[in-house]
């Protein structure tokens, strides 16, 4: 059943997790869950803001977030999907692709990227993760990906290995301009 916003209600006696592409009104409720994905993050890296003359910018990044959520909800190379709780978003995943440059372990270059799944503690241990992750590999098979990446969390990281997924022969690092 559908809302005159686009949202679908999910009935919960059904014990049926239904996956739903992300709307406008949503948006508020994905930068709630995103949230919640660093919360309980300790390192640096997830809890470190940039220099700003030592002005606080901790809440830019929900702003930016939103702003960037806004646009991504209907573009080509993005794919975000959620399921409805009894009050907000009981989850949400995103996947993005991206075009690289094909190579004979990636014919297509086509890369897929799977970028926080988030459950809300309230909600965990009902499938919707999994839900959310199938209907997103489903998608990028459509889209021609020769790969999916993810950063799993010890949480998570079962829940992807069961779907397929393997630890990446490349080592993962990153770099951060140093921001003025």
């Amino acid at each position: 059943m559908n809302q005159p916003d686009g949202r679908q209600l999910t009935m919960p006696s059904t014990g049926v997790t239904r996956v739903r592409r992300a709307v406008q009104a949503d948006v508020p409720e994905l930068v709630r869950l995103r949230s919640l994905l660093f919360a309980t993050r300790d390192e640096a890296y997830f809890n470190s803001a940039p220099d700003n003359g030592g002005a606080p910018v901790r809440d830019d990044w929900r702003r930016n977030l939103a702003s960037v959520l806004e646009v991504q909800l209907t573009a080509d190379a993005a794919r975000i999907l959620v399921v409805d709780g009894a009050h907000g978003l009981a989850a949400c995943g995103i996947g993005t692709v991206e075009q690289w440059f094909p190579g004979p372990h990636s014919v297509t270059g086509r890369v897929g990227h799977v970028i926080g799944v988030v459950t809300d503690p309230a909600y965990r241990r009902r499938g919707h993760s999994r839900a959310i992750m199938r209907t997103l590999l489903d998608w990028f098979r459509t889209q021609g990906t020769s790969r999916v990446d993810l950063y799993a969390s010890d949480q998570g990281e079962p829940l992807y290995r069961d779907l397929g997924f393997v630890d990446h022969p490349d080592p993962a690092l990153y770099w951060r301009p140093a921001h003025h």
